[in-house]
């Protein structure tokens, strides 16, 4: 299950997806922005605080609710939110991959759970981060922490202008390892 970022499913996300269903993975992208798709933050994020985050976080609940259990959650920024909730908090997950963010675990009801993998991708340098949070999630859940040199936020988007081609290789090498 990937879960986008602010900006919508773009054609970013779509090709990170496609990325990983080239491996034979099955991969659910929802759309909880109802198919907008923005192309700079601040409009997408005027629609992220006009649909508000329990709508947001209803919209991902129902995304996932006739699936089975068994799934590794991912999600981009705004996406790893829904993604680390639902890894907390649905039982079976099998793993959770959280891209350019992290909430500590109280957030959605801590600790980490026990057998649930993990795995954390940021720059390190990312003005969006707390770094500490990240560090410490990690280090609770028994996950990896991966920090890429920069500062870009969403920069596995090959869309924007942040995008970094080496730092987005390696973290989809990472990935596929992951799921793997």
């Amino acid at each position: 299950m990937l879960f986008h970022a602010v900006l919508g499913l773009n054609p970013g996300v779509r090709a990170f997806a496609d990325a990983l269903r080239a491996d034979g993975h099955t991969v659910h992208t929802p759309d909880y922005y109802d198919g907008k798709v923005f192309a700079t933050l601040d409009p997408g994020l005027a629609y992220r605080d006009a649909l508000g985050m329990d709508e947001i976080v209803r919209r991902a609940t129902a995304a996932v609710a006739d699936l089975p259990a068994g799934l590794i959650y991912a999600g981009f920024s705004l996406g790893a939110d829904c993604a680390q909730l639902l890894a907390q908090t649905r039982p079976g997950a099998r793993g959770a991959l959280l891209f350019h963010g992290a909430a500590p675990s109280e957030v959605f009801g801590g600790p980490w759970p026990a057998g649930v993998r993990l795995a954390i991708h940021a720059m390190d340098r990312d003005p969006w981060i707390e770094l500490p949070v990240l560090e410490a999630l990690a280090a609770e859940a028994g996950g990896e922490l991966h920090l890429y040199p920069g500062t870009g936020h969403l920069f596995a988007d090959p869309e924007l202008a942040e995008y970094d081609p080496e730092a987005a290789a390696l973290m989809l090498a990472r990935v596929r390892a992951f799921v793997a």
